[in-house]
């Protein structure tokens, strides 16, 4: 990282180099309170300077930055903490009291809410209590690390699982052959360049914008946090800074085309070069709009937390191919087999197997078996399905599993099946993904329920124990379920009618 450089955040602005020197210090301080190779530190943080300093600080030591989404419930972090064995948590005082149920032993450090993310989400001034040392105060009394880094790992991101709960991709550190094929893949995905003028719309906890965000920290002339995604200030942002890179998922360009046409066209964004999307599928006419406005400067990207990125798609190449996502990019292989684990044909839909060669190994931290479980010959599936044409182009068409994309998050319905059944009266459940023109895909919940139950009284129920953006948008109950003759629920045909004239499988 060079010194040369600035993030900034509403009206505040760092230097790279009183990063650096931050970052230092906080990787001094953390070392004393028992970080070490390997070790996780936990970052309860929006998008703010300080995630950047800790992230950072934790890579020095060797260390794993764990982002815990703040969306969550108190139920929720208390796991994530727990599995992760986080030794210490850094979180912004707004957030504090997500931390009622976290384990006992974990070293609190507490990051003031700047005056740009209190404003951006309705923050009252003052905040929780703080709890621990203050994140300014722990970083004035301890000098800078002096010592050689550790070998630097990427941060551990939780992604949901088919179990229920939430899974840390750990990798190990990577191997300097590794780092430099890292940083091609970066440069052609996302643009990541030294000198770059990068905006974040994203949230840092997220798997691709945590990627983008930290990377960015390192190399752009200046990396522009917002503290919230709002589709005019996301324009300003631009215009005012001569942005030229940026990460969006579909849910933002949806809101940025939703905004009036006399808006749109009041802001100048021909600055803009490298804008990179991913995270969930993206309606065809949704990207085609864009590309007519900003012009052919849009780039996708196909993988997971689990992959890394293993395809590649320019907009002249998905204007010529509308649906594709791309083709293989430097060192990745790709299998699609079919379910007797026979390669499938050109135009054969079949499950995706793929890796990358510059992304570490890992595995599913405490959680072997499930990484053994999704792997085929040392490629991994999280479980979508698509097929390659004649020029290697891969295109996606559905989903072996039960996850769904919202907004360019994914969710399982194992966990809020799990939740559900839980409830009293609720005799039977199934959660699925429903068409939303907005996120992509809605939560929806079958039920068979006791008479008395309604859709009012399981929201409340499934609030104390779930992230709002869990909570099913729409309830229906059903008397009974279809079943095959083995007693399997058949939750496709609950499925089927609402994607029924949609435009795409799912």
């Amino acid at each position: 990282m060079t010194e040369e450089g600035a993030l900034l955040s509403g009206k505040r602005r760092l230097e790279r180099a009183a990063l650096l020197s931050r970052a230092r210090r906080a990787a001094t301080g953390l070392r004393a309170l028992g970080v070490g190779p390997g070790d996780s530190v936990a970052l309860l943080m929006r998008n703010d300077f300080p995630f950047v300093e800790a992230s950072q600080a934790a890579t020095i030591l060797g260390g794993y930055a764990v982002p815990v989404n703040w969306h969550w419930k108190p139920e929720e972090v208390a796991y994530l903490l727990g599995d992760c064995d986080a030794k210490v948590v850094v979180a912004h005082e707004d957030l504090l009291p997500l931390l009622s149920e976290a384990p006992a032993g974990i070293a609190v450090l507490t990051v003031r809410t700047p005056p740009e993310l209190a404003e951006a989400y309705g923050l009252a001034p003052g905040g929780a209590a703080p709890s621990g040392e203050e994140w300014e105060d722990f970083l004035a009394r301890h000098g800078e690390w002096d010592k050689a880094p550790e070998p630097t790992r990427e941060s551990m991101i939780y992604t949901s699982g088919t179990t229920g709960r939430p899974k840390g991709v750990r990798r190990q550190p990577p191997t300097p052959e590794q780092v430099a094929g890292m940083g091609r893949n970066r440069a052609q995905l996302y643009g990541l360049v030294p000198g770059i003028r990068a905006l974040l719309p994203g949230p840092l906890y997220h798997s691709a914008p945590n990627s983008f965000g930290l990377r960015s920290a390192h190399l752009a002339e200046i990396l522009v946090l917002m503290p919230r995604f709002d589709p005019e200030e996301f324009l300003g942002l631009v215009e005012r800074h001569r942005i030229d890179t940026t990460f969006v998922v579909p849910t933002m360009m949806v809101r940025l085309l939703q905004l009036p046409e006399a808006v749109r066209r009041r802001y100048d964004l021909s600055s803009l070069r490298h804008v990179t999307h991913a995270a969930a599928p993206c309606p065809p006419e949704v990207k085609r709009a864009i590309i007519e406005w900003w012009g052919p400067v849009l780039h996708e990207f196909y993988g997971a937390t689990d992959l890394g990125a293993v395809t590649a798609c320019t907009s002249a190449e998905w204007l010529e191919r509308p649906g594709t996502v791309g083709r293989l990019v430097e060192g990745a292989t790709m299998r699609i087999l079919d379910e007797a684990g026979r390669d499938c044909g050109i135009g054969e839909p079949g499950e995706i197997f793929a890796g990358l060669a510059c992304m570490p190994d890992f595995t599913y931290h405490k959680r072997d078996s499930d990484r053994r479980g999704v792997e085929w010959d040392g490629l991994i599936s999280v479980g979508d399905v698509g097929y390659r044409d004649e020029e290697g182009y891969l295109f996606l068409c559905d989903r072996k599993r039960d996850m769904i994309i919202s907004g360019g998050v994914n969710i399982y319905p194992a966990e809020i099946e799990a939740a559900l059944i839980g409830v009293e009266g609720v005799l039977d459940c199934a959660v699925f993904g429903i068409p939303d023109a907005e996120f992509g895909e809605a939560i929806c919940a079958a039920v068979r329920a006791s008479p008395g139950l309604t859709e009012q009284g399981l929201r409340a129920a499934l609030r104390g124990h779930l992230a709002n953006f869990k909570i099913p948008r729409r309830f229906e109950f059903h008397e009974s379920f279809p079943r095959d003759d083995s007693g399997k629920l058949l939750k496709r045909v609950l499925r089927e009618p609402h994607w029924a004239g949609a435009g795409r499988r799912i």
